[in-house]
């Protein structure tokens, strides 16, 4: 009796053990993709405000011209 839960336990751990080692390159290549997705929202939010950026000089230069114009 001792000898069978033994077995059991033996079979549970190595199966346990298999299927840890089996997700692992699964695993990685998910966390390579969460990486790949946080670096691209990284730049496309740089992207963005760089682009606000230069909105906003071009309306502030604008804006200067539209004075001296009036003034």
């Amino acid at each position: 009796m001792a000898d069978d839960i033994k077995n059991a336990t033996t079979r549970i751990t190595a199966a346990t053990a298999f299927g840890m080692n089996a997700l692992r390159p699964i695993m990685r290549f998910q966390v390579s993709m969460l990486r790949m997705w946080a670096d691209s929202i990284e730049r496309l939010a740089g992207n963005y405000e760089k682009g606000l950026e230069e909105t906003e000089a071009v309306v502030e230069e604008q804006a200067n011209k539209q004075r001296a114009a009036q003034g």
